[in-house]
């Protein structure tokens, strides 16, 4: 399983294995990790489980589609990176990938 480093805003530093073919918000809703909450499960409806690629890991964790990117309009602090969790789907290719978590979730 890919490790993958999730970074609550305070700099608490989760490293947790997540299963290949999960999404990014399992992971760390399996994992008891604050910062997403997720309130619509992963159906793509809400930002709760908005999370920030570090950008060393874009590439690998691809762009968010048109409707993904509509809800991530509804965001007032975005970045370049900024992904909904529940739409990035783990791959081996992952292993060491870091998640930062934005202060707003909190």
């Amino acid at each position: 399983m890919p490790a993958i480093t999730y970074i609550e805003f305070d700099g608490t530093k989760y490293h947790v294995d997540v299963a290949v073919g999960s999404s990014v918000m399992e992971g760390a809703l399996n994992n008891m990790i604050d910062g997403i909450v997720a309130e619509c499960g992963g159906c793509c409806v809400c930002c709760t489980c908005h999370c920030i690629i570090d950008p060393d890991w874009a590439e690998i964790a691809g762009e968010a589609n048109d409707e993904e990117q509509e809800v991530l309009e509804m965001l007032d602090v975005r970045t370049e990176t900024s992904r909904l969790s529940c739409q990035v789907q783990v791959t081996d290719e992952m292993d060491g990938m870091v998640v930062r978590l934005p202060e707003s979730q909190y």
